[in-house]
């Protein structure tokens, strides 16, 4: 692991990293006691199996007279605690555009939302996950109107880019131009603008933006966050002439920061957020102990998805089978759905183009529309913006086999290694919400519905509705997933090929003291399974205990069992 010193001079050079240290080191002491430190064991991450954390945004729940964040307080005590540890609430700043990601004021609450007195409450009963956005910021930040309005403590803030410049290597997530032209005190500038003229790019080149960006890191730490996620980090620094994607000094910064969290917040957890593929996306864990602790496992959503389509969980089966294992010092962030839609880069390589068109085409059949990024070669499909459950569920289906099949798919996510993040939409079982598309011709508006608390409540206690299916099934696995060692985000996973058509797979505890084989029905097909040592290289013992409702062990002997799965059953085995 490179010490500070190391990281400065790299990222900015010999002349400049001692005055650097020194204004690092400062900046840390004004905050040391500040950040409460819990009593944790060094050299394992504070995770276990009892760590589920929901995704929400701070207006997802609505209540008429009070503030949202105190409605989702509201709704979560109740209706949550024994089913998740944390809450991931997305930036919950001022903002102009993009739901939150154009963040105008970092060290402030979004007053639409509610205070920080808010935030903290939230986090008495739950643990809490902030976003920092540090790619970008508004064009309406105090920072970026001093850029425009000549103010030097601004003035290196942000790339001005003479628009004649070559760019074309330059990875584009969206279709839309790279650079935006602005009226400045000194003339037309054209400004580094990645995923919208709204959002304008921070230049990190510049070490006032990283001191900046550490201090607002570290109040996050003092006001609670446990878990910490770096947007879009892969954009980070700009090096004219490359892809300007994940670049060194990017790496670089990451590690930095993890170098300050080690020596002032060790239960922090850093987060980055690559919605790229596989290998790049694991590259931000650097040599398992120095950069991120958890990075997100994008490959999983599509893949899941081309599982319940074609009911063939062959191509999920060979990717889990690749992952690199995780250790007692870094997970993956497994999830299936958020805010954002579902990525369609990290599925190439291992769907064919066929079934990727395949994949598309459904998923517009079920209401879902399809984001566009630019190359060279013209615009490719980026992102499918559908809600997950609409995404996996055949229409045709009825109410409770709808429920089963979306159910089966997250079960894939909550059986494999690494930490769950269910976004709030899958575990209270929404569907698409078309009139926030229609009404603001935003596509990825089609899963952030904002739901009124009460009427959601009537809705879940709806006995015969899909809402009701599902939250009442997501909480019986995930009751299963937070009572056994098996599923410790450290605990090895051995990802097996038994059928096609099931994605299986055992997690031993990492203790031995237990394993747990996970059988997931992908299909709408009754499945008679055999489990031996053909397809399972662990030793199966003659007694076993089926803890999920569905699934059948119809005989069980030493070295052999037999197993019954109905349609999209999950079916979880300790042993």
């Amino acid at each position: 692991m490179k010490t500070k010193k190391e990281l400065i001079k790299f990222i900015y050079g010999p002349d400049s990293a001692e005055s650097i240290e020194k204004r690092i080191n400062r900046l840390q002491d004004q905050w040391r006691s500040l950040i409460k430190v819990p009593d944790i064991p060094r050299g394992k991450l504070p995770l276990s199996q009892d760590d589920v954390i929901m995704i929400s945004y701070g207006d997802s729940i609505t209540k008429e007279g009070i503030s949202s964040l105190q409605a989702l307080k509201e709704f979560a005590d109740p209706w949550l605690q024994e089913l998740i540890s944390g809450i991931h609430i997305l930036p919950f700043s001022p903002y102009t555009s993009d739901d939150g990601f154009s963040v105008v004021d970092y060290r402030q609450i979004n007053p639409d939302l509610g205070s920080w007195e808010d935030v903290e409450d939230l986090g008495e009963r739950f643990q809490l996950m902030f976003d920092l956005v540090l790619n970008h910021c508004s064009v309406s930040s105090e920072w970026f109107k001093g850029f425009l309005t000549g103010d030097d403590k601004y003035s290196r803030y942000f790339h001005s880019i003479d628009p004649s410049t070559d760019l074309s290597s330059v990875f584009r997530p969206r279709a839309l131009p790279l650079l935006t032209e602005f009226e400045t005190s000194r003339g037309r500038e054209h400004v580094w603008t990645t995923f919208s003229p709204d959002q304008v790019d921070l230049d990190f080149s510049n070490p006032d933006v990283l001191l900046e960006f550490l201090d607002i890191f570290l109040l996050y730490a003092s006001k609670g966050a446990q878990i910490i996620r770096l947007d879009a980090i892969g954009f980070l620094w700009k090096e004219i002439g490359t892809t300007c994607m994940h670049h060194p000094k990017t790496h670089a910064v990451v590690q930095l920061y993890r170098s300050v969290l080690n020596e002032l917040a060790p239960h922090v957890i850093l987060l980055t957020e690559t919605n790229v593929p596989h290998k790049e996306n694991i590259s931000y864990f650097g040599d398992g102990n120095d950069e991120a602790h958890m990075v997100y496992q994008f490959t999983l959503p599509p893949l899941t998805l081309d599982a319940y389509i074609r009911e063939n969980a062959g191509h999920l089966t060979d990717w889990a089978q690749s992952l690199t294992e995780v250790n007692s010092e870094n997970s993956y962030f497994n999830f299936m759905s958020s805010h954002d839609g579902i990525g369609v880069l990290p599925a190439r390589g291992y769907l064919s183009d066929e079934e990727l068109d395949h994949l598309i085409h459904v998923v517009v059949s079920r209401g879902g529309k399809v984001s566009y990024k630019a190359t060279p070669d013209g615009e490719i499909p980026y992102e499918l913006n559908i809600n997950y459950r609409d995404a996996v569920n055949n229409p045709d289906l009825p109410v409770e086999l709808k429920a089963m099949q979306f159910l089966s798919s997250q079960a894939v996510m909550l059986v494999m290694a690494g930490v769950p993040g269910i976004y709030i939409h899958s575990l209270l079982g929404s569907g698409n919400w078309t009139q926030g598309v229609e009404e603001s011709g935003i596509n990825r508006r089609i899963n952030r519905e904002k739901m009124d608390g009460l009427i959601l409540v009537k809705e879940l206690e709806e006995e015969e509705s899909l809402r009701h299916h599902i939250y009442q099934g997501y909480r019986s696995l995930l009751k299963i997933r937070r009572s056994r060692k098996a599923f410790d985000p450290s605990s090895p996973q051995t990802v097996l090929k038994i059928d096609p058509q099931v994605f299986a797979l055992i997690r031993t505890a990492y203790d031995d003291s237990e394993s747990v084989l996970c059988l997931q029905n992908v299909s709408r097909r009754r499945l008679h399974l055999t489990v031996d040592g053909r397809n399972c290289p662990i030793p199966l013992p003659d007694r076993c205990n089926c803890l999920t409702e569905g699934g059948s062990v119809v005989e069980a002997e030493e070295g052999r069992w037999e197993i019954i799965l109905e349609p999209f059953e999950v079916c979880w085995v300790a042993f």
